[in-house]
């Protein structure tokens, strides 16, 4: 291994690189991620086509959409994860498995319950039910973000993350086509009670796995939390009662955010601006996609054969790849050749959009997006975790993985207008063009990296299993 002088970070030979996805952390990160992956088509897509099927009408099952809304702010509970002990649970289990454990319990009892219920019961109660596992959903998505960040230094973030994505990925096939096809020829009924007892691979794997060591990042951060709690409580004019649940919110919720922007200081800015933005290209993009392959007369066997089914594994690939390339040359080289390669991809699409209805040119087009888009993926959630600290992990990476999505969700509300305006042509070389910010965050955090004193050490193999 050898310092990366101009990114200050670690780089591994090739067959240290490959020997990454052997670890057993990594490994037990596959089964995470298809626990993380199931619950969420099953209370979005797959459930809105179980709704139809049963003839509930469209504007209810529009209201059922929000359950959506979960997800987007599981940062308001993320320090209830980070600080707060699960009773009976966490004493033998360890404060990430204990929520894990509990969180897929609870989406496995809500799924069974749904089942039960069906769209033929009490809609009101089922749109409840489906909000419970949807926060149990986003409860589990905390402790295993929390735990995969605090099971392996830097370097090894690429891998664990592509290994996350490709669990994931495999849960998205089984919630979705899978639960079809147990819809189609045992009913609905089972199809979820199905998908209820697959949440026992999330369980397995949790009893299976070590509960990861805190790093000495958590000690130092707990003496700056410290520090800070007696500084408010000089400053505290309050009654007695009051001050332990005042203290409680300070470390909870606002010790995590300012241990941000003293670690990082005049750079907090810059680094919450590049996650913002990184995903902006691609998530404008996606928007448009599949009413693009449409309007070029695509039939929906090609789109589902070429687009979902051979990109799937294409996204898998891009994943692998840049889980590799984090370990091999650190983590800001390949965040930059995946935002460079995201913008890239979307001018290929404009490419395609000029050369009309062409499958093959649409299985390249589609195979490099794919591509590009899973290495970016897995570097950027690798620079993601890098930038938490173990004492706040829950806390301060979930108001990443908020942020990160947020700015482009409510930009690719524009995308019809822009094509309605302009075509697909113009669309697609703007898409590419708003990539450019991120390339050129990415290129100065390169640029103004400090050299690494030292090469970074690999977790004990305590912290490794």
């Amino acid at each position: 291994m050898s310092p990366n002088a101009a990114a200050g970070e670690t780089q591994h030979s090739w067959r240290e690189a490959l020997r990454a996805y052997t670890r057993a952390r990594v490994v037990a990160l596959f089964f995470l991620g298809f626990s993380a992956g199931l619950p969420y088509l099953l209370v979005f897509s797959t459930l809105s086509a179980w709704l139809r099927d049963a003839r509930v009408d469209l504007a209810t099952i529009g209201f059922f959409s929000w359950v959506g809304i979960t997800f987007s702010v599981k940062v308001l509970w993320a320090p209830v994860v980070d600080r707060v002990p699960v009773p009976a649970l966490t004493a033998r289990l360890g404060r990430r498995r204990s929520w894990m454990l509990l969180a897929q319990l609870a989406v496995a009892l809500g799924l069974a319950a749904m089942a039960v219920t069906g769209p033929g019961g009490d809609l009101a109660l089922l749109a409840l039910l489906a909000v419970i596992v949807a926060f149990a959903s986003a409860t589990q998505d905390i402790a295993i973000d929390a735990f995969r960040i605090e099971s392996a230094a830097a370097e090894y973030q690429g891998a664990l993350a592509a290994m996350y994505i490709f669990g994931y990925r495999v849960a998205l096939l089984v919630a979705g086509a899978g639960a079809f096809y147990a819809a189609e020829y045992l009913g609905w009924q089972s199809a979820y009670l199905i998908m209820a007892l697959l949440m026992g691979v999330g369980m397995v794997t949790v009893l299976l796995v070590r509960e990861p060591v805190a790093s000495a990042t958590r000690a130092a951060g707990n003496e700056d939390e410290r520090a800070l709690l007696e500084r408010f409580a000089r400053a505290a004019h309050l009654p007695a009662w009051l001050r332990r649940p005042r203290g409680q919110f300070v470390r909870a919720v606002v010790c995590p955010f300012l241990d941000f922007f003293q670690r990082n200081g005049s750079r907090a800015l810059l680094i919450l601006a590049l996650v913002g933005l990184y995903k902006l290209s691609d998530i404008t993009m996606g928007v448009m996609a599949n009413p693009f392959y449409l309007d070029l007369g695509f039939s929906k066997d090609e789109i589902a054969s070429v687009a979902k089914i051979f990109g799937f594994f294409m996204l898998l690939a891009g994943s692998a790849l840049g889980g590799l390339l984090v370990v091999r040359y650190g983590i800001l080289r390949p965040l930059l050749l995946g935002a460079m390669l995201v913008a890239a991809t979307n001018l290929l699409f404009a490419m395609l959009a000029e050369a009309g209805r062409d499958l093959t040119l649409l299985a390249l087009v589609i195979s490099a997006d794919n591509l590009s888009g899973g290495l970016a993926t897995a570097a950027f959630v690798a620079w993601l975790s890098s930038l938490t600290n173990t004492a706040y992990t829950a806390t301060q990476y979930a108001l990443f993985s908020s942020l990160m999505t947020l700015p482009a969700k409510l930009l690719g509300g524009f995308s019809g207008v822009i094509v309605e305006g302009h075509g697909y042509y113009s669309f697609f070389v703007y898409a590419a063009l708003i990539g450019l910010p991120a390339i050129l965050l990415v290129l100065y955090l390169l640029l103004r990296a400090e050299p690494a004193p030292r090469a970074v050490t690999a977790p004990s193999s305590g912290e490794s299993r």
